[in-house]
Parts: C-alpha cells; structure tokens; sequence
C-alpha cells in the first residue's frame, strides 16, 4: 500500500504541474515528505520522487519564462530540452546526499551475449539490429510525404533535438531512476514507475495526457532494452532515431 501510494502521488505530482496547477503539485510534494519523515525504511527512496517534482517545478517555472523571450521556436524547443539537466542534479544530489551509489548502466553491451527472452534467446548484436530497424520505421513516411528540402532545412535542429532530449531523458529515466528503484524494491515496481512517469513527463510539452500514456509504452520498451542488455546505450540510439522522426515528420514543432 505505501508503494502504490507513492507512485499516484509522484504521478499525480507530474499532471499538476504539468498542467501548471502548482497548487495540486505542491500537494502532491507535501504528501510524499509525510510519507518520507513516517517510514525511515525507504527514505532515501521517497526522497528521488521528492527531488524529482521539486527539481521539475523548477524546471517548469524557468521555461515558462523562457516562453516569454523573443527568440525562434526552435531555439525555445532546445533549451526546454536542455534544462532537462535541472531534474538530472536534483536527483543527483538527492543520490548523494543519502549516499546512495549513481548507476546509469553506462557500460557497454556485451554484443557477444544472448539475450533471453520468452520462448527464446537471441544475440544482442542481433536484438539491436531488430530494435534499430524497428524504430527506424518512424522515418518511412517522411521520405513517403516529405520533399528532401524539407529535411534539409530541419536537419540541424533534428539531430541537436534528438541528441538532448534522448540522451537526458534516458539519463533521468533509465539511467538513474530505474537503477535507483530497483535497489530499493522491485525491478517490476521500477520498470512500471519510470516507463509511466517517462509518459506522463510528455504533458509538459502540451502532449495530452492519453497520448502522453502512450508514450509509456516507448519507456517499457526502453527500460527492457536497458534491463536486458545492462547498457543505456542501446536505448539512448533506439530514442534519438524515434526523436528524428518525430521531428522529420513535423510532430514537434
């Protein structure tokens, strides 16, 4: 019961604030501190949902002002994926402050090995290969509906799109939540904590919400990669060739 009631207020810490209702943010923040003075056990764990939604404010609050400058569309979209580094440090910090130990499954994929999956096991070289053509399939409509004029003027913005925001985000979310997490409960509870917040994180950026669910479905997929290979790496390329097609195919901007 306490980890399911951890896991509604984080998420429903994320909604509010998201949809710039601070007042239920706020809420949501006092909550879990409740929860984290009353049960000494998982403190350190509460405490990364408690750094998450502070750090997030004030991620919120400093784009909303950047909102206000008068600069291009596309200059806004960089920094608001920039200062995702802003969640990166609070959730740090929180890390170290309860000397935590900070694993972002930064080791590289035995390609050698095999992965086991149901039914079955399969090369990691060859489970990328799958993955990446998978997610390569985003790109097909823009050579179907997209003139290469329309490529190029947006390639730049593409490529530094798709490398921040893939990359910080996986940091966040695979990198050190999931690791976090599962140190502390389950890997099942963590898997299904980081791939839903992972979603719902998409409202910020205007994304309604049951279209932000479904974005949970590419944050369980990257956190099996992750899980399964014992590296982000897979999962941040999986990611930045999901986020070029996105942008190619004029979802962002």
């Amino acid at each position: 019961m306490f980890l399911l009631l951890v896991a509604i207020l984080f998420f429903l810490g994320i909604i509010f604030i998201s949809l710039s209702m601070m007042g239920g943010g706020l809420l949501a923040l006092i909550s879990l501190f409740i929860l984290h003075t009353s049960v000494v056990k998982y403190r350190s764990f509460t405490a990364l949902f408690i750094a998450f939604l502070l750090s997030f404010l004030l991620f919120q609050y400093t784009n909303n002002h950047i909102d206000e400058w008068d600069i291009s569309v596309e200059i806004k979209t960089l920094i608001n994926r920039s200062l995702l580094i802003v969640i990166i440090a609070g959730l740090v910090f929180t890390q170290m402050f309860y000397k935590q130990k900070i694993d972002l499954f930064s080791r590289l994929p035995k390609w050698n090995s095999r992965i086991t999956l149901p039914f079955h096991t399969i090369k990691v070289t060859y489970f990328f290969l799958i993955g990446l053509t998978v997610s390569s399939s985003i790109l097909i409509p823009l050579f179907v509906y997209q003139g290469m004029s329309y490529v190029k003027s947006m390639l730049l913005f593409g490529i530094l799109f798709a490398l921040i925001n893939a990359t910080l985000e996986e940091i966040i979310w695979r990198g050190i939540l999931l690791s976090s997490i599962k140190r502390s409960v389950s890997t099942f509870y963590a898997v299904v904590i980081t791939s839903l917040g992972f979603g719902l994180l998409h409202m910020s950026i205007g994304i309604p919400i049951m279209i932000s669910l479904l974005f949970s479905f590419g944050g369980l997929f990257y956190a099996i990669v992750v899980l399964k290979t014992n590296s982000i790496y897979p999962a941040i390329i999986f990611h930045i060739v999901i986020n070029l097609g996105m942008v190619f195919n004029g979802w962002i901007i």
